[in-house]
């Protein structure tokens, strides 16, 4: 293993034998990948195929199996003589990425107010009641998982499945991108005000506000990359 690489142990369990064990030990291995803080770490993040197989319970082949779906898809890379390697896109593809995610979330916004109920929308200013007393830097990580969860949320209730479909694959990297940069120059605070000003938007029914601020919101996030972002170049 190379001096820089990391070694990691991904959160999964054993898989139950039915269905195709290639299917679902790629869905344990993409899930957990989502999971992971892929831009939390330094070097590169190197899987073992070994404690895979043991960890899901399967043999080997399966594990095989699965990691050539996700590197065909782009999520892992083999390379000759040392592994499989979690992908982590450059600086520059990062920035790329929030720049569609905002096209992409900011029509799912837009859609929302006349797609999604009251109560669903009402469920956005839900997540954030608990920092209603206390400011969120006291509980980074409960705060980033709603931070996730919200922009998540929003997508869904677009409702439109094209969508989702195309954002899917992206959240992989954008969740890890948030995480690491919502902990950054007291973003957490700003997010928080922001994303008040998206609900009110949203529950105003105000189409052209909502679809604006949630764009500029993600924006955001681009500028802060291309500024403060420690990614791989």
């Amino acid at each position: 293993m190379d001096a820089t690489d990391t070694q990691v142990r991904l959160n999964i369990s054993p898989l139950a034998a039915n269905t195709s064990l290639r299917t679902l030990a790629y869905e344990a291995i993409k899930k957990a990948i989502t999971e992971m803080d892929m831009y939390g770490q330094d070097g590169d993040i190197r899987l073992d195929e070994r404690q895979l197989s043991q960890d899901l319970g399967v043999s080997r082949t399966p594990i095989r199996e699965a990691l050539t779906v996700l590197e065909q898809e782009g999520f892992v890379r083999a390379v000759p003589r040392r592994g499989i390697f979690v992908v982590r896109k450059s600086k520059a593809e990062i920035i790329d990425m929030i720049t569609v995610w905002a096209a992409l979330e900011s029509m799912a916004a837009r859609l929302a107010c006349s797609r999604a109920s009251d109560a669903q929308l009402a469920s956005l200013r839900a997540m954030f009641h608990d920092f209603d007393a206390e400011a969120p830097t006291g509980h980074m990580n409960e705060y980033s998982d709603a931070n996730i969860r919200f922009h998540q949320t929003v997508i869904q209730l677009g409702g439109c499945a094209m969508i989702a479909e195309m954002t899917e694959n992206l959240f992989i990297h954008i969740r890890g991108i948030r995480a690491v940069s919502i902990r950054q120059e007291n973003r957490a605070e700003r997010s928080l005000q922001e994303h008040r000003a998206i609900i009110a938007a949203l529950l105003a029914r105000d189409a052209d506000l909502a679809e604006k601020l949630v764009r500029e919101h993600t924006l955001g996030l681009a500028a802060h990359v291309e500024k403060h972002g420690k990614f791989p170049s």
